[in-house]
């Protein structure tokens, strides 16, 4: 959510600017801006997309070569030109963006107005730059200076940029608990972004800022980082993992439509290197020092949010499936205020696209506070995640643009599915020939989904019959239930109709009461030992004239009768069906989201890395 971009060098600024934001539009944003530093400070904001802030300014052009914007999500004020970022202080010389919130924003407005500062917007970021100016002009410190201590009174988490047309030389960075890196250019030349994926085209040399640090990017010379404590610090030079033609469309009318077509490729990728068919092994190089931990867990507990939660569910049915460990699925945002009884015998498992989604990041320090071993899985080489968690893995999935996730999805479980495998061998939970049997199995995963993806056409036509519903229901047993939840959330983000899912089991405790006649109803239900109670789940919602949609195991007819149309999915392991039951549930909201004319790559509302609470 938000997206920021800035540029110290020797070229114009606003193009650079301009194209960073385009770069961060995935996102999600309600408005955008930039201030570049030339004769004076220009500022140019608008409420919408980015189109209208380039057509202002065309009318107001700017010209500067160190600037700043960005893209706003809304959090404190409603999308407006005065709630844009940036936000400048009262001498209109300080100007600032910010990702993040300010938790104590209300308290500090109030002393700064006490002291005659007059604010224009409702947002919680313009208190940073009346701070910034307050002590700029009280104390007669630099621009670093001030923001130092500026930020020494801020409660709350921030990525932040400064400029001032006092020091017109130099842009000021700060960085606590959310994203920011640099990028190294060439001549002088700094770029310095939110997101890897605004820079990539201009250099692959990057430096991730720490929490608790800042950066003095000045126009020519060394960039100098320090601690919020003022020491120096000593930043590891990085390559940015990431390729300029991952980040366009390839002829797919979205993104979401290209990432869901490039599952077989990223769960192969997710699998390479790890498994062995032929020997019947599984090894992940981020959790090898752990593996002891793992296999003597007392529990194990997956945090994570929204899609990362549902693979983090199916981790847990696998792990008490193949190593027979007690495990838990939770909420990050609930988990870190639930006062949880943790011991050093636990191994917390964090999962999370981005690395920085801000929930999943608080459950983590509290894990660690508490003793807990604390692995992470995630997407985003470099991201917060990967460097607070003791070991972990990554996914290898490649960028996802979409905002509605689903290559995540599947790589998440994937590699859920092989540390679940390893330990279960480790405990010996699993024979050596079942462990084949099932690595075998994993190995074929990737050309099945290819399969499930040809049933596209198929799957487009029941969307045909369906886009029009308002509600919606998806049931699941066992490995189907995490896919239901999902193949609802997918539904309802991106196409805005209500859609719940539910164990099957627990229809008729209350979703019962909403079937009525043409209510779709979607079953994942593929072949397994409670295929005849879904069976009978379905014929009571068939004697209320609702529509069911099934997925099924290809040649499984025992549906039939009681479905309104089936979808075909290749034979597999059970504990593996979560990655092919999905698919169809993911090209079915797609579909369902274009026949509505929906921003399916930017849904309303939502953003696609959630960097505050």
């Amino acid at each position: 959510m938000c997206g920021i971009i800035g540029y110290v060098g020797k070229h114009e600024a606003e193009p650079v600017l301009i194209r960073g934001l385009k770069r961060l539009e995935y996102r999600g944003y309600d408005s955008a801006g930039v201030a570049v530093l030339g004769d004076k400070l220009f500022i140019r904001k608008k409420p919408g997309k980015i189109e209208n802030l380039e057509k202002l300014l065309k009318g107001q052009p700017v010209s500067g070569s160190i600037g700043i914007g960005h893209t706003r999500w809304a959090t404190h004020g409603e999308p407006s030109e005065k709630n844009a970022h940036p936000h400048t202080a009262m001498s209109g010389k300080i100007a600032v963006v910010h990702n993040g919130i300010i938790e104590n924003y209300a308290d500090l407005k109030k002393e700064l107005q006490s002291r005659g500062k007059v604010f224009a917007s409702d947002t919680d970021t313009e208190v940073v730059a009346h701070l910034i100016e307050d002590i700029s002009e009280t104390e007669q410190v630099p621009l670093e200076e001030a923001v130092r201590k500026a930020l020494g009174k801020v409660v709350g988490a921030y990525a932040i940029l400064a400029i001032s047309s006092d020091e017109p030389d130099k842009v000021v960075a700060a960085k606590l608990g959310s994203p920011m890196v640099i990028g190294l250019g060439e001549e002088d030349e700094h770029y310095i972004a939110s997101d890897g994926a605004a820079i990539v085209e201009y250099t692959r040399d990057v430096v991730y800022l720490k929490d608790n640090e800042m950066a003095i990017i000045p126009k020519t010379g060394k960039m100098v980082v320090k601690t919020m404590q003022n020491e120096i610090a000593f930043p590891e030079i990085q390559t940015l993992e990431l390729s300029l033609e991952a980040l366009e469309k390839k002829g797919y009318a979205h993104f979401m439509l290209k990432e869901i077509h490039e599952q077989p490729q990223s769960v192969q990728d997710s699998m390479r290197g790890r498994i062995d068919p032929g020997k019947g092994t599984v090894k992940l190089g981020g959790i090898l020092d752990f593996e002891k931990k793992l296999e003597n867990a007392e529990r194990i507990i997956f945090v994570s949010c929204g899609t990362s939660w549902h693979a983090g569910l199916v981790g847990d049915y696998l792990f008490e499936t193949f190593a027979r460990i007690p495990a838990k699925a939770e909420y990050a945002s609930e988990f870190r205020y639930k006062n949880p009884v943790l011991g050093e015998n636990d191994v917390v498992i964090a999962i999370s696209q981005s690395g920085e989604t801000a929930d999943t990041l608080s459950a983590v320090k509290l894990a660690k506070s508490k003793g807990a071993t604390v692995l992470g899985i995630c997407n985003v080489v470099g991201s917060t995640l990967s460097r607070e968690t003791d070991g972990g893995s990554y996914t290898h999935a490649g960028v996802e643009i979409g905002v509605a996730s689903t290559k995540a999805f599947t790589a998440q479980v994937s590699v859920l599915a092989m540390m679940a495998l390893r330990i279960g061998s480790l405990k010996g939970t699993l024979s050596e020939s079942r462990l084949q049997e099932l690595i075998v199995e994993l190995n074929t995963i990737p050309e099945k989904i290819a399969a499930v993806l040809e049933k596209e056409g198929q799957i487009q036509s029941i969307a045909q019959k369906y886009f029009q519903a308002t509600d919606a229901l998806f049931l699941g047993r066992r490995y189907g239930f995490p896919v239901a939840l999902e193949g609802a959330l997918k539904l309802k983000e991106i196409s805005y109709i209500h859609a719940e899912g539910y164990p099957a089991g627990e229809m008729k405790h209350g979703p019962i009461a909403l079937i009525e006649e043409g209510v779709p109803v979607f079953a994942v239900a593929t072949k397994n030992e409670h295929i005849e109670k879904m069976a009978a789940n379905l014929q009571e919602i068939k004697a209320r004239r609702g529509s069911v949609i099934a997925v099924v195991t290809e040649g499984d007819e025992r549906l039939k009768g009681v479905s309104d149309h089936l979808i075909e999915i290749p034979e597999t392991e059970d504990a593996f069906s979560p990655l092919l039951s999905v698919i169809p549930l993911q090209l079915l909201a797609y579909h369902v989201a274009v026949l509505r004319g929906a921003n399916v790559d930017q849904p309303r509302n939502l953003a696609k890395s959630v960097t505050v609470e």
